[in-house]
């Protein structure tokens, strides 16, 4: 249980306002492949009860007709790259290997991207933000994993590219609990609405059947 002075301490500095939905949500799946959902590898962790909470989400995102978009971290053999300096373990990751692929338990559909990436965050160096932005998206509901790392990571990054942001609780995981709470309520304060799985479930239904035309003119969240 967070502590209430610290609560106090970030609401009488302006933090932890509510972030505004829009009516153009789409689900990003943050990096829900092998490497991390299978704990038998070395960078995986048992993530069984988010994997289930985000085909649940998931469910109710297509069954609204809701955007569902993917991404996986997946280096190139044999080049160097800054992150795997830091974290060498990351080069299990590697193209082509079962550890990219996504876990079977929130397999996309042919027409859901997977977009490639050898960063913390979905949207850099990756067609993402365009993505969002060719599909009018005004609010991005982002899962996966890790919580502390590349779902914080996109969660910023959403913000940053002007994406009202909620990070479904029920739907991200962690290798250790600190890291995951103190990353949620990190987010919480300064980026995006931390919620349930309900309410997000809630939300897709209803956005969608409040969402304007496709003549209409977009709402905010351009990329």
């Amino acid at each position: 249980m967070t502590d209430p002075h610290l609560l106090d301490r970030y609401r009488s500095a302006g933090f932890g306002s509510s972030a505004p939905r829009g009516v153009r949500p789409a689900v990003v799946v943050v990096d829900l492949q092998l490497g991390f959902t299978d704990p038998d590898l070395p960078t995986g962790a048992d993530l069984r009860p988010q994997l289930d909470a985000t085909a649940q989400l998931l469910g109710a995102a297509r069954a609204a007709g809701v955007p569902v978009l993917y991404t996986a971290i997946a280096f190139p053999p044999g080049v160097p790259h800054a992150w795997l300096d830091k974290s060498p373990g990351l080069a299990a990751l590697r193209s082509g290997t079962p550890a990219v692929q996504i876990d079977q338990a929130v397999a996309p559909r042919p027409d859901e991207p997977v977009l490639t990436k050898a960063s913390a965050s979905g949207f850099f160096g990756t067609g993402l933000a365009s993505a969002l932005g060719s599909l009018r998206v005004d609010t991005v509901l982002v899962c996966g994993a890790t919580t502390s790392g590349c779902v914080r990571a996109t969660a910023v990054d959403s913000v940053q590219h002007g994406f009202a942001t909620l990070v479904v609780a029920d739907c991200v995981g962690d290798r250790a609990r600190p890291p995951h709470d103190a990353a949620l309520f990190d987010l919480q304060q300064k980026y995006a609405d931390v919620v349930g799985l309900d309410d997000a479930a809630e939300y897709l239904g209803r956005a969608r059947k409040a969402a304007p035309s496709e003549g209409s003119a977009a709402h905010g969240g351009a990329a």
